[in-house]
């Protein structure tokens, strides 16, 4: 038996169900609330790519944090957000009371906010950040087609595996065990299937 297309209210509630579940399990793992973080309000009302970025830089700030270490976030943060704000406009036309895009960002707020106390944890954190803005800029395509259901759909869906991703590598940050973060990252993954 062939099932219609979901509608958009059905659509929404689907999303917020997926949304909310990872939220759930990120809190668990990190005992962070993404929505309740100052940070989502914050990135909520940004307006732009450059206002999210000035937010996103002011985790940064540090009585250490040298002007070439400052390059080497922004070397990343910059396309990331180009891409994942373009991509905003697809995915906030789910009709969800936040954008599962500003939890990306309160996400990647928190962890470069981490990052900033965890001088160890950098360059690590760098990386997963440099490949996790690879696989967004593969998502450009999206953004040069009219949205569909489908589209939306797997959107979210990667979305809901990155943030997965902020909190394993947070939790792991939190418990001093920086250098493990990739095995743990993919451990946690695969219990998680």
């Amino acid at each position: 038996m062939s099932h219609p297309h979901p509608t958009v209210s059905s659509s929404s509630s689907n999303f917020e169900l997926i949304i909310n579940n990872a939220l759930d399990k990120y809190t668990k793992r990190t005992n962070n609330d993404l929505l309740a973080h100052p940070l989502a309000a914050q990135l909520q009302s940004c307006d732009s790519p450059r206002a999210i970025l000035a937010v996103l830089q002011q985790q940064l700030q540090g009585p250490d944090q040298s002007r070439s270490s400052d390059e080497r976030w922004s070397r990343w943060l910059d396309p990331t957000i180009n891409v994942l704000y373009t991509l905003s406009s697809t995915v906030g036309a789910v009709g969800l009371a936040f954008s599962p895009v500003t939890v990306i960002f309160a996400g990647i707020g928190v962890l470069l906010s981490a990052a900033k106390d965890a001088r160890a944890s950098q360059d690590t954190l760098i990386d997963i950040f440099e490949r996790v803005e690879m696989f967004f800029r593969r998502l450009e395509i999206y953004t040069e087609v009219p949205p569909t259901s489908e589209m939306t759909e797997n959107i979210v869906q990667i979305m809901v595996e990155v943030l997965s991703i902020f909190g394993i590598a947070m939790k792991v940050i939190k418990q001093g065990r920086t250098s493990k973060v990739f095995r743990e990252i993919f451990k946690e993954a695969d219990r998680s299937d």
